[in-house]
């Protein structure tokens, strides 16, 4: 998977459900992903909350990209963002208890974004109780210019993989049969769409970032959460 910024409890789900993650940083960044944003509660709704990253070329990988340069800048964004999360949570259940890592998350020091990001992923990993080791795959020694399917597959080769679990929404762009030739078992997640008590007077809104989950939830509740998932 492609590093996310504080990503949905299905992320998550998957790091517990694998004996390694791989953070696939060698692909082209994408605008407008997952990599530097997500969605939190604001007044019943969702909002993007974005983490900025400095101007580079489109066709630059993920771990290419950095953070804002310049004395103060990464700072000043990191601050604006947690006045953001405060603003949305601090009355929620979980606020106190969540906030401390919240603030590390957020004020992760760069000056890549693959590496910020992965920090956070870590550590919430971490307060989940999910100790998957996380594995860059540009660290990887594996064949150099393959693409989509074929890449995973090597990657899986390199990995000694027996069994490959991606998101639900590979089902597109991966073939089973092609795995099973290779001698791997392919599966697919799909979370359930988790719904718990959010801020009274508003209807459940599901697949917000983890910092909601954790904000609304306590550890033995999260626990159950994590668990609310099918393979195919």
């Amino acid at each position: 998977m492609q590093p996310y910024w504080l990503p949905y409890i299905g992320y998550f789900q998957l790091m517990g459900a694998v004996d390694a993650f791989v953070l696939y940083d060698d692909v082209q960044w994408m605008q407008r992903s997952w990599i530097n944003r997500n969605r939190i509660l604001v007044e019943g709704q969702p909002h993007w909350l974005s983490c900025a990253v400095a101007q580079g070329s489109a066709r630059a990988p993920i771990n290419q990209r950095t953070l804002p340069l310049g004395p103060g800048v990464a700072a000043a964004d990191q601050a604006r963002l947690l006045r953001q999360i405060e603003a949305a949570y601090r009355k929620a259940p979980q606020f106190a208890a969540v906030w401390p890592l919240v603030q590390a998350c957020v004020q992760a020091q760069g000056p890549g974004v693959a590496v910020y990001v992965a920090q956070g992923l870590r550590w919430i990993a971490g307060h989940l109780g999910i100790h998957t080791p996380l594995v860059w795959s540009s660290e990887l020694s594996k064949a150099a210019g393959l693409k989509g399917q074929d890449h995973i597959l090597e990657i899986c080769r390199v990995m000694g993989a027996s069994h490959y679990i991606n998101p639900i929404g590979g089902q597109a762009l991966y073939d089973r049969a092609a795995f099973a030739a290779a001698g791997i078992e392919l599966a697919f997640l799909q979370a359930r769409p988790v719904t718990y008590p959010q801020f009274a007077g508003h209807a459940p809104v599901p697949f917000l970032s983890i910092i909601d989950v954790l904000m609304f939830n306590d550890a033995s509740a999260v626990a159950g959460l994590l668990q609310q998932y099918d393979l195919c």
